[in-house]
C-alpha cells in the first residue's frame, strides 16, 4: 500500500514537473474551484434545507399574506436565501473562465522554451525541444479539462439552485 502511494505520488510529481510552473498554478486554481463547488453542494444538501424550513415556518406563521407589506417580506425572504445559496457562484464562474487562459499561458511559456532550445542548437536537437513541447501542451490540456469540468459542475449547480428557488417561491404562497 505504501509503495503504491509513493508510485502514485512520483507519477503525479513527474507529470506536474513536465508541465512546468504554470501547471502548478492551474492545479491550485482547480483545487480552489472544486473546493468552492463542494462547499456549495454541502450548503445545498445540509444548511439550505434547514434555512428553507425556518423561512417557511416564519411565513406560515404570518396571518397577513396578501398585503403589499407581506409581498415585500416574502420577496426579502426569497432574496436572502438566494444570496446565501449563490454566494460563491460568481467566483466559481470566474475561475472556470481563467482556466483556459492559464492553459494558454502555459502554451506560450512552453513554446518560448522550444524557441530558446532551437536558437541554441539550431533546431537539430529534438530531444531538447521535447521538454518545451510538453510544457506547451500539458498546461493547455489541463486548462481545457479544468474549464470543461467546471462548466458542467457550475451549470448543474445553477440549475439545482434555480429549481430550489422556484420551489421556495411556490411554497411561499401569497394567499391565506
Amino acid at each position: 500500500m505504501y509503495f503504491a502511494l509513493m508510485d502514485t505520488y512520483d507519477a503525479i510529481n513527474e507529470f506536474m514537473n513536465r508541465g512546468g510552473g504554470v501547471l502548478w498554478v492551474i492545479a491550485t486554481l482547480l483545487l480552489i474551484k472544486f473546493s468552492l463547488i463542494f462547499d456549495r453542494l454541502w450548503y445545498l444538501y445540509s444548511t439550505h434545507s434547514k434555512r428553507v424550513k425556518h423561512t417557511l415556518a416564519v411565513w406560515n406563521g404570518r396571518t397577513d399574506k396578501k398585503s403589499w407589506r407581506a409581498r415585500q417580506i416574502r420577496q426579502m425572504m426569497i432574496s436572502e436565501i438566494s444570496l446565501d445559496l449563490r454566494s460563491t457562484m460568481p467566483i466559481i464562474e470566474s475561475l472556470v473562465v481563467v482556466c483556459p487562459l492559464l492553459g494558454l499561458l502555459g502554451t506560450v511559456t512552453g513554446m518560448i522554451e522550444v524557441f530558446f532550445v532551437m536558437a541554441l542548437t539550431g533546431g537539430g536537437d529534438a530531444k531538447s525541444m521535447a521538454g518545451g513541447v510538453s510544457k506547451a501542451t500539458i498546461p493547455t490540456m489541463a486548462g481545457m479539462v479544468g474549464a470543461l469540468s467546471g462548466i458542467f459542475a457550475s451549470n448543474w449547480l445553477k440549475h439545482k439552485m434555480d429549481r430550489e428557488l422556484e420551489l421556495l417561491e411556490d411554497h411561499l404562497a401569497l394567499n391565506n
